[in-house]
């Protein structure tokens, strides 16, 4: 691996002076600067994140990652860890990744290369590129995990309880008298997804109705939530509970298709409080998240980090809540 000592003996300058060019270039001789950027590039060095000489560079910025910026879930999220950072005088880079693994190690790239002083990602998945950093560092490394919560990855992380909010949002359907429900996750390699369906699941084995539950598929997307839920009404099932709102908003386009009315008909149950759902005809019952709140914990547990305050990862859970609207109502 490139050294910093490398790339100074390659441009024949000191490693302070790389140091300076890396992170101060306007106070370095133009010649000097060229010559330090052309042996970096050549040699193709990254600065270490561990490295002692780097750590006092700052960029006063901080990479927020993103799984899928059209999800509106996340516009909420995004805003909280804007306004924690400008508190701290902190500029948030975005990065729409599109779940592409490549695209994460991407941006990984740029907090290698100092261009930004934290990361905080979204997804479920630590980029590769940094498992092996994170492995020998655990907490040290400036990177914070949002919104889904895997344990052991090494990084601090901010959540809500899926498996509780999963168990809430049905057992809400079955105080209503549904017992033919139907649930419509997201992809299940996410471990959000698993938990709510875990909670969900444990709502109705606790009464007795495993085997009446029917689970289909989606990816969070209104276009999978009305094909699954077309699907689940042909079984008879006279609840939904969806893992996203934008699913509910599908599945309630589904039930006027089959000329059925929520919620006299069929209930709908669904997940984030997007700003959408009060508005939805009729208003959607979900599961609240705080997504402003998650970004700013995010934010302010990766503001610690890169301080050296925290030195352990750290596990933040946040309140949910349940959101009775008039989605929902009493089983036919």
């Amino acid at each position: 691996m490139t050294t910093i000592l490398d790339v100074a003996r390659h441009a024949l300058v000191s490693t302070a002076t790389v140091s300076r060019v890396l992170s101060q270039p306007d106070i370095v001789r133009e010649a000097t600067r060229l010559r330090v950027m052309r042996a970096v590039d050549e040699l193709g060095y990254e600065p270490n994140l561990a490295a002692r000489t780097l750590r006092t560079l700052r960029s006063s910025k901080l990479l927020l990652m993103v799984p899928d910026i059209s999800n509106p879930f996340f516009s909420k999220v995004i805003r909280g860890a804007e306004q924690m950072a400008r508190e701290a005088s902190y500029a948030v880079v975005l990065g729409d990744t599109g779940h592409d693994p490549s695209a994460e190690d991407q941006y990984v790239g740029m907090l290698r290369r100092r261009e930004v002083d934290g990361l905080v990602f979204l997804g479920y998945r630590l980029p590769e590129a940094l498992e092996a950093e994170v492995a020998k560092r655990p907490g040290q490394i400036p990177v914070v995990n949002a919104c889904e919560y895997v344990p052991g990855l090494g990084v601090s992380s901010v959540h809500i309880d899926n498996a509780a909010a999963g168990e809430q949002a049905m057992a809400h359907l079955l105080d209503l008298g549904h017992r033919d429900i139907g649930v419509i996750t997201g992809p299940l390699n996410s471990p959000l997804s698993r938990d709510r369906l875990a909670g969900a699941q444990r709502a109705v084995a606790a009464r007795g109705l495993l085997t009446r539950l029917v689970v289909g598929s989606g990816d969070f997307s209104i276009d999978s939530g009305l094909e699954q839920a077309l699907s689940l009404l042909e079984r008879g099932v006279t609840g939904l509970f969806c893992f996203s709102d934008e699913m509910a908003i599908g599945a309630l386009d589904a039930i006027r298709a089959c000329e059925l009315i929520c919620p006299n008909d069929v209930s709908v149950v669904g997940f984030d409080d997007i700003r959408f759902a009060r508005y939805m005809t009729p208003p959607l019952t979900t599961i609240g998240q705080p997504s402003a709140e998650i970004g700013r914990s995010a934010v302010r547990l990766l503001l610690r980090t890169i301080s050296g305050d925290l030195r352990q990862p750290e596990v933040v859970a946040l309140p949910h809540q349940l959101i009775v609207r008039a989605s929902t109502a009493c089983a036919p």
